[in-house]
């Protein structure tokens, strides 16, 4: 059995509001676990809970009910802390600083000095593609350069656990598959994704699981292409056929009794992958 990265067992948050004694649950009785070495997403609309369940998760709110624990241990426990690296969705970063020194700042908090600081920023830079940036304000970086500075901060202690929150939220699509790739890349590496999100078109690519929450309660969850296909549907895609192998399908199905044709036609790319596309085509022609 798989070591447990997080482990959420009916875990309840009910929030005071005003003065006459109301209450909000933003969080109602959810279980879920992360299994150490995957990417797990907790996809939801904005209101949905997410953010309360992370922050649990982190240690930073106690549970009206329930328990989180990360690695074993209670999330509020500091050993679980660190463990952790944690991305917010709007990270504050001092701008005056450069790429560099910002994770210096970050390394040094965490107790990395030395040779050893030295050597993980050059590595951490490398990695998020940021090393030709290292010495530039980080008032002159693009947003999702700041996403990616954000993540080598996230990274500098080497966690076990990575959480994000809306990593992708704000950026450009060209930015968005760079900070996909570089969470494809952290499973490769051996760590464990938790990433919350209310988009799930930008998550399905690197998630082994989701778990879609709603007003606070869990109602699906498991793999991604389980929860994704329609059951009672066949799709068929053929290429180089002729009109009349079309026309000799289309017959057949009229033919089979039950069966319907639901679509026909050229397959569709997504806007998000034709825009990549177009961009990288035209980044290669410029370079040639």
């Amino acid at each position: 059995m798989s070591e447990l990265a997080v482990e959420v067992k009916n875990l309840t948050k009910v929030f005071a509001t005003g003065l006459l004694k109301q209450y909000v649950v933003a969080v109602d009785n959810l279980s879920f676990d992360v299994k150490a070495g995957e990417v797990y997403g907790l996809i939801g609309p904005n209101g949905s809970g997410k953010s309360t369940t992370m922050k649990v998760v982190l240690g930073l709110m106690a549970p009206s009910k329930g328990s989180a624990k990360v690695f074993g241990l209670d999330s509020g426990d500091i050993r679980a802390r660190n463990e952790i690296g944690f991305l917010p969705e709007n990270p504050y970063f001092y701008k005056h600083l450069s790429g560099a020194e910002t994770l210096k700042f970050y390394g040094k908090l965490c107790g990395l000095k030395g040779s050893e600081l030295k050597d993980r920023i050059g590595y951490l830079l490398d990695l998020v593609g940021l090393e030709e940036a290292a010495d530039r304000r980080l008032g002159g970086y693009s947003k999702g350069m700041l996403q990616r500075i954000g993540l080598a901060q996230t990274l500098i202690q080497n966690p076990r656990l990575v959480i994000l929150d809306e990593p992708t939220a704000g950026v450009d699509p060209v930015g968005s598959r760079q900070i996909r790739d570089l969470i494809l890349r952290l499973r490769e590496d051996g760590f464990t994704v938790f990433l919350c999100s209310h988009l799930l078109e930008q998550v399905q690519e690197v998630c082994d699981r989701v778990g879609i929450i709603f007003k606070g309660r869990m109602r699906r969850e498991g793999q991604l292409d389980e929860l994704i296909s329609v059951e009672d549907q066949h799709a068929m895609t053929l290429e180089g056929a002729s009109p009349e192998l079309i026309e000799k399908i289309h017959a057949l199905v009229e033919e089979e009794k039950g069966a319907k044709l639901i679509e026909s036609g050229h397959p569709r790319t997504t806007l998000e992958r034709l825009f990549i596309s177009i961009a990288g085509d035209k980044e290669k022609g410029e370079k040639s």
